[in-house]
């Protein structure tokens, strides 16, 4: 069968010869230009080899034609060089100018065998070096430190613009930006590089350097400035004056320098701001001005600030060094003032003084030899800033000082001054001892007891004199008592109240001036004399605070006070004791009542008493408050009632006086019968309201007036009733990822926490966003609102009376619009013969309104040609814009097309490629979303189709197999797929491919391989007698059943297959002679018999070894027509190029495995469609009509029966050496027959006419 095989596709090479023929005597490049650099004057050579040529080859230079001739007339710089006859047309360009920077090709003509060629476009890329650079500052006067300038560097007419950087003391200043123009001719840029930056002191007298580079240039260009800076000099050094203190008559001779600057500083003295020289000497090579001052120093210089100022032009302010002059004096005069006379025990005090000096003079005191240090040293300002100095002594004498020298002297440290002066001193003293006799001290005496008091005294020059006092006042009743140790005085006393605490004193005097005495003091005991009540307020009223005073008379010892209030102690506050008559004390206690109603006619009793004289006193006041009418303290103050019942509003209220009228007040008005037949009052006073509604709802105010004033309570009646809601805002429009916050407000009473609940209607996703409440509003909060949030809220509110209310709230999301994009999206196809229509569809989502633009390779469409035509669907915020292309041609319509939706919000735009119809785009995205210890199930994204319904189909094989299996996925556009049928814990490589009538696409990813390991069968899933183990029970014992019938079906299919082929091959001998495709027939016959030579039709993208069985399913019958449109592959490119060959429509016979797996996958059973690959890199074998589909219970021999039965040769392939094929020897059987093994009937194109239009014409 295999030999009949090899001779069958023998047959169809003969047919293929002039073909294959003339696709070699084409002309075709073997080498294109390409892209160069070159530098000018330079010189380069752009490289064109054409294979084969027969046309004339010429070159283009910017749409130019430069001429066929080698020596290119016109362009004297311009040769085509190489050797003709190799088909070397190279073009040299010498001594390369700017006018050279163009893009070059390479143009073969047309000729009768082969069509014209046109080359890729080489760019020739001249580089200009610029030229000097040229560096400039903003201004040309010099530069002041601190403050910035602009420098400028340019470089010239460069291509590529080039590089600029800036260089300050050997730093490269980064913070300069380079700016790029035009250059003086067409393609030359300009470089300007700007820096900015504050001029330095130390930058003075270097350069500013600027380097240019350019990949042009073979060396930096540089250029420099050179920086002349002003700076302040440095502050002044003053050198002559070792100390600031100087002694009067002193020369002092100084020198000021300051050193620095641009230019140097100018120098001058002054004395307290009065200049005193202005001259001054520079020294230009060590950088210096000084200037010398001679001055005498004088007493009134002392403190003058003698300053050095140093400035030049660019100085803020003067730099200045000062010092002041502390000059040393000494004092005028020396003074004493005071007497140095003194009584005995008295203080004696002299004042000594100094005139002005520097530094102040030290002052001591000398009595005899012995220094007194009881002084007070007072420094004052004097002339010239000196200071003066004034000490003065505080000294208590005794008689043992009488007569002694006081001296005082004063020294300077400073001037080693000393001075002194002195006086004699004079002691006097009194009696010696003055003493009395009389009761002992503390003891308290009571009033009405007579008592004997006597005085002494001894001592004093003269003797003293006695006198009896009671305070200032002398005493009676005294008389003189003879004693021995001196002179007495007696005094008898009868005591009375005002003797408490009175003193007695007996006082001696002499002649010297001095008051001898002593005293004594009595304590004398009563009670007390008074107590009264005081009042602050005669008339108190209620809110006042009443003070009553209760106030005692004069008492030895105090007494204590007492309050009571009606029959209750009170307590008052005790004031300190204050002292009265007879010197005893008097004590006050206050009492303050806030007076409320309640206190009116009560009694306020107050008592002194005297615990230890067992003795009091005491008295009452009776209060009176008066106050208007008053509410009690059970008044209420909120009434609760519901709508349509009757409420009774209460009053609770007294006064005093006691006549009290009150009226009712509702919102301002006053209440009165004739109002509101609703209206009943009851005693007078309280208010009844039948039928409440809402209305009658707030503050109920009664007034009520007596003689004192008017008085009011408010009472708040709250009436309940049911919730009403309404919106705030329906609906609510938010911008994409802002913040949505929807709204109800409710009128209920009560309105408790919790009052609103919100619902997202027609969403079983929770709730987004928060709730919460603001008062009698209820909020949803959304934040980042997202499209998914869009829809219809509901607000419901239940304040607990029935009913419940509700309101919806529609949310609206604006966004920009987003344009549905991916692959079937970017592309359309359609035949571009001029018969074809086409629609290029743009959906895009948004809110607001999405309006549609249209472009056609960037230009905007014109509607109103009536090739084209666009009308727009708008379906919630879902817009769909369609452009029809009526009539598509190839040439006018292959376009890109562009399509912009915007909004408000702003716009997106797509691309779309209207193609002719091809092979479809590979699948992206293949991963695995399940795996078991058997099963494999994979996801992937569809490409685009081609234009054409497209299949997949899924491609997959494990470590130790030798080929690789294909699985169908059914239904055909499904993205999901089982494979099944896996060993557990083995690892698989899958990958998934597209298919339509054009062709087949690569495999997904870029042809990435996908790596996944079936999981390990657990031992519980052996022993659980699943359906998987009994197919496979059933199926292991299916080949033993089989074993005889596989001779017999197997000889009947081969016999079928040599009669067909036998029948084929003279057929088409006799088609190929009669056409006049006469030719070594024989000899060809013969190398097909031996092996198949044909390598260049289509085979599998990527170099997958094929099973002949399976190839049936992707390739049409060209039967015997010259003109049958095959797939062709050229050279070593693994691309296939499809044509279009008529409407594909496939027949799909039912699949065995329909019904679907526990898991949603297909079971691959025996007739499922499964490819497997063998070792072949042949064609794909073409076989007309294959017989209907076998059903699903027939069986099919297994790869491994068929090894057992049939040989094996292995053939090198003639352009594939580096891989072994496989071909059937002479054997008795086919190869396995699976399901979609049919080639589907296609009537082709018989006349050049009936190709698509894009594939007629010639290429250009």
């Amino acid at each position: 069968m295999v030999l009949l095989s090899a001779q069958h596709t023998s047959c169809r090479w003969f047919l293929f010869v002039p073909l294959l023929l003339g696709v070699e005597c084409q002309q075709a490049f073997r080498t294109q230009p390409r892209n160069v650099t070159v530098k000018a004057g330079g010189a380069t050579v752009l490289r064109c080899e054409v294979l084969r040529p027969t046309g004339v080859v010429q070159w283009v230079k910017d749409g130019l034609l430069l001429g066929p001739q080698r020596s290119l007339p016109g362009f004297p710089r311009y040769s085509m060089i190489g050797d003709e006859k190799k088909g070397q047309y190279h073009l040299r360009i010498e001594k390369v100018a700017l006018e050279d920077d163009s893009p070059y090709k390479c143009q073969v003509g047309r000729s009768e065998s082969s069509g014209a060629l046109i080359s890729q476009v080489a760019l020739v890329t001249v580089l200009i070096p610029p030229s000097n650079p040229v560096i400039e500052a903003e201004t040309e006067d010099p530069w002041v430190a601190g403050e910035e300038y602009t420098v400028t560097c340019t470089a010239p007419d460069a291509k590529p613009a080039a590089e600029v950087i800036l260089i300050r003391n050997g730093e490269e200043l980064t913070e300069a930006y380079s700016v790029t123009m035009s250059g003086s001719e067409e393609k030359l840029e300009n470089t300007e590089a700007v820096v900015r930056f504050t001029a330095l002191s130390s930058d003075h007298g270097q350069q500013l350097v600027c380097q240019v580079t350019n990949p042009a240039l073979s060396h930096t260009l540089e250029t420099s400035l050179a920086m002349n800076v002003y700076f302040p000099p440095q502050a002044p050094v003053i050198d002559g004056l070792d100390s600031e203190e100087v002694k009067a008559g002193t020369l002092l001779k100084l020198v000021c320098s300051s050193r620095g600057g641009n230019p140097l500083a100018t120098l001058h003295w002054t004395k307290n701001q009065e200049v005193l020289s202005t001259s001054w000497e520079v020294d230009t090579v060590s950088q210096k001005a000084s200037s010398p001052l001679t001055l005498q120093v004088k007493p009134e210089d002392n403190q003058a600030v003698l300053c050095c100022e140093s400035a030049n032009q660019v100085s803020p302010r003067p730099l200045s060094l000062s010092y002041t002059l502390n000059v040393l004096f000494e004092p005028a005069e020396l003074k004493v003032v005071g007497s140095s006379e003194a009584v005995e025990g008295k203080e004696v005090t002299v004042c000594c003084y100094t005139s002005s000096s520097n530094p102040p003079v030290q002052i001591r005191w000398w009595l005899g030899f012995r220094e007194l240090n009881n002084t007070v040293v007072t420094i004052t300002e004097g002339k010239n800033g000196g200071m003066a100095a004034m000490s003065n002594l505080t000294h208590r004498v005794s008689q043992e000082e009488n007569g002694l020298p006081l001296i005082c002297e004063a020294f300077n440290k400073g001037t080693r001054f000393s001075k002194i002066h002195s006086s004699t001193l004079q002691v006097f003293y009194p009696p010696q001892k003055v003493w009395m006799d009389t009761p002992p001290a503390g003891v308290p005496l009571r009033s009405g007891t007579v008592v004997r008091l006597v005085c002494f005294s001894t001592g004093g020059n003269p003797p003293g004199r006695l006198t009896w006092f009671k305070g200032k006042t002398v005493c009676d009743n005294q008389k003189v008592v003879l004693s021995q140790k001196g002179v007495s005085r007696e005094l008898i006393l009868l005591l009375q109240p005002s003797d408490n605490m009175a003193t007695y004193r007996c006082e001696a005097t002499n002649q010297a001036r001095k008051v001898l005495s002593t005293q004594t003091l009595l304590l004398v005991q009563f009670p007390a004399i008074s107590v009264k009540i005081v009042a602050n307020q005669e008339e108190p009223k209620r809110g006042d605070t009443l003070t009553l005073e209760c106030i005692s008379g004069s008492s030895n010892p105090k007494t204590n006070i007492s309050w009571s209030l009606g029959a209750e102690r009170v307590m008052g506050v005790d004031q300190a004791p204050e002292k009265a008559d007879f010197g005893g004390v008097s004590v006050q206690s206050l009492l303050s009542l806030s007076l409320t109603s309640k206190h009116n006619g009560l009694r306020v009793t107050c008592q002194a008493f005297s615990s230890l004289l067992s003795e009091g006193v005491n008295t009452f006041y009776r209060l009176n408050v008066l106050y208007p009418p008053e509410f009690g303290s059970d008044q209420p103050k909120l009434i609760y009632t519901v709508e349509d019942d009757t409420v009774l509003l209460p009053l609770i209220v007294s006064a005093n006086p006691d006549e009290i009228s009150c009226e009712w007040t509702y919102r301002g008005e006053t209440l009165v019968k004739e109002r509101d037949p609703r209206y009943r009052w009851r005693g007078g006073r309280q208010l009844v309201i039948r039928n409440v509604t809402r209305q009658d709802a707030g503050n109920y105010t009664a007034v009520c007036v007596n003689a004192e004033g008017e008085n009011s309570a408010a009472v708040a009646l709250d009436v309940q009733y049911p919730p009403s809601v309404m919106a705030v805002r329906d609906p609510v429009f938010v911008d994409l990822g802002l913040v949505a916050d929807l709204g109800c407000t409710a009128d209920a009473n009560p309105a408790p926490p919790g009052l609103f609940f919100w619902e997202w209607l027609g969403e079983d996703e929770p709730l987004p966003g928060s709730e919460r409440e603001d008062g009698a509003v209820g909020w949803l909060t959304i934040p980042e609102v997202a499209r998914s949030h869009s829809g219809r809220y509901r607000c419901t509110v239940d304040n607990g009376i029935a009913p419940p209310a509700s309101a919806e709230v529609q949310l609206v999301v604006r966004f920009k619009p987003e344009i549905q994009k991916g692959a079937q999206w970017s592309k359309v196809a359609s035949r571009g013969d001029g018969s074809s229509t086409a629609e290029v569809v743009c959906q895009a989502e948004g809110i607001p309104r999405v309006e549609f633009s249209w472009e056609k390779n960037s230009i905007p469409m014109d509607f109103s040609n009536p090739r084209y035509w666009e009308r727009t669907v708008r379906e919630g915020w879902a817009h769909t814009s369609t452009v029809t292309v009526v009539n598509v041609s190839a040439a006018q319509d292959y376009a890109l097309f562009t399509c912009t939706a915007r909004n408000t919000l702003g716009e997106d735009l797509l691309h779309i490629q209207l193609l002719s119809t091809n092979h479809p785009d590979p699948p992206s995205g293949l991963q695995p979303i399940g795996v078991t210890h058997s099963t494999v199930t994979l996801q992937w994204t569809a490409g685009f189709d081609g234009g054409l319904e497209q299949k997949f189909r899924v491609r997959y094989r494990w470590a130790d197999s030798s080929s690789s299996l294909y699985v169908d996925v059914f239904p055909p556009r499904d993205t999901t797929f089982t494979v099944r049928g896996l060993s557990p814990g083995i690892t698989y490589n899958l990958s998934v491919n597209a298919i339509n009538a054009m062709g087949e696409s690569e495999y997904a990813d870029n042809n990435a391989v996908l790596t996944v390991t079936t999981r390990e069968l657990e031992p519980s899933e052996e022993d659980l007698p699943t359906g998987d183990n009994q197919d496979t029970s059933e199926s292991s014992s299916t080949p033993l059943s089989l074993l005889v019938m596989l001779p017999v079906v197997g000889g009947a299919l081969l016999v079928l297959n040599v009669l067909g082929c036998i029948l084929g091959l003279r057929w088409r001998k006799g088609r190929s002679l009669t056409e006049g495709t006469s030719g070594s027939l024989e000899e060809k016959k013969s190398d097909g018999e031996s092996r198949s030579t044909v390598t260049r039709l289509n085979r599998y993208e990527g170099g997958d070894l094929i099973n002949t069985a399976a190839r049936h399913t992707l390739l049409v019958d060209s039967g015997s027509e010259s003109e049958s449109n095959i797939y062709e592959s050229y050279g070593e490119d693994s691309r296939h190029y499809y044509y279009p060959t008529g409407n594909f429509y496939p027949t799909l016979y039912p699949h065995p495995e329909g019904l679907e797996g526990p898991d949603g996958g297909y079971d691959i059973g025996p007739g499922a469609h499964i490819y497997e690959e063998v070792m072949d890199w042949g064609l794909y074998e073409d076989f007309g009509g294959l017989p209907v589909p076998p059903r699903a219970g027939l069986h099919y021999p297994s790869q491994t029966e068929l090894h057992a039965h049939v040989p094996w040769e292995r053939q090198e392939a003639n352009q594939q050496g580096a891989y072994q094929r496989r071909t059937w020897a002479d054997a008795d059987l086919d190869p396995p027959i699976r399901v979609y093994d049919t080639v589907t009937e296609l009537h082709l194109p018989r006349r050049h006419s009936d190709l698509p239009f894009e594939l007629r014409g010639e290429l250009v």
